[in-house]
């Protein structure tokens, strides 16, 4: 893996294109030194006719990775990880940084930047996507860990979602329905676990194996 960030811009000019790389490397690797990057012109750009219209100028702007970004404690799984979400990160042209935690259980993943909305997508569909492709990856590769990736707070968001679909299911398995949800990550069984644990009249399990298992809901 390459210690080095990148992002890419677009601009009517490719000097614009040029300096809002460089704003958006800025909120990815703060702190950079700006003697060091260095800018890829994908596109110079185009005016249309009588200048109407115009193809704009994209560059790619790529700095290595601060000092102050610790990558030498990363687990090979953790390690494989980073690489992954940085990667699909910089091919959405996101400005963000990629920090990585682990637990006993788990490796955490949060992208801090100005635009990470992008990476959330529409009720949380591309991050969502991205964390199963994460874990998809690292059981394939043998990892034990579970991943959850996050970015501006959604995973807490995504808590009350899960609890919400928690207790609905509930209402349905105390009338005598088996209720399957949709895989989630074993972080995400564990809410749906823990806020029906002390629901009368149901119990949950998990069924499937990694990464499709699912939670079911039924009578007790």
């Amino acid at each position: 893996m390459s210690d080095e960030v990148s992002v890419e811009a677009t601009g009517e000019t490719v000097g614009e294109a040029k300096w809002k790389a460089l704003r958006d490397l800025e909120l990815a690797a703060p702190g950079l030194d700006k003697a060091s990057v260095h800018f890829q012109v994908v596109s110079e750009g185009e005016r249309g006719l009588l200048g109407v219209g115009y193809t704009p100028a994209r560059v790619i702007a790529s700095v290595p990775a601060p000092e102050g970004v610790d990558r030498g404690d990363d687990s090979e799984q953790a390690a494989h990880v980073r690489a992954l979400v940085e990667r699909v990160v910089a091919s959405l042209g996101i400005a963000a940084r990629v920090e990585v935690s682990e637990e006993d259980e788990e490796i955490f993943v949060t992208c801090v930047g100005g635009d990470v909305g992008l990476l959330i997508g529409k009720h949380g569909q591309t991050i969502d996507a991205l964390q199963y492709v994460a874990n998809a990856a690292t059981f394939r590769r043998g990892g034990g860990k579970s991943v959850t990736i996050d970015a501006a707070g959604y995973r807490d968001r995504r808590r009350a979602t899960l609890e919400g679909i928690a207790v609905r299911a509930a209402e349905r398995a105390a009338r005598g329905e088996r209720v399957v949800l949709d895989p989630m990550t074993a972080v995400e069984r564990k809410v749906v676990h823990e806020r029906l644990k002390e629901t009368d009249g149901v119990q949950t399990a998990s069924e499937g194996t990694e990464p499709n298992r699912y939670v079911v809901v039924l009578p007790a």
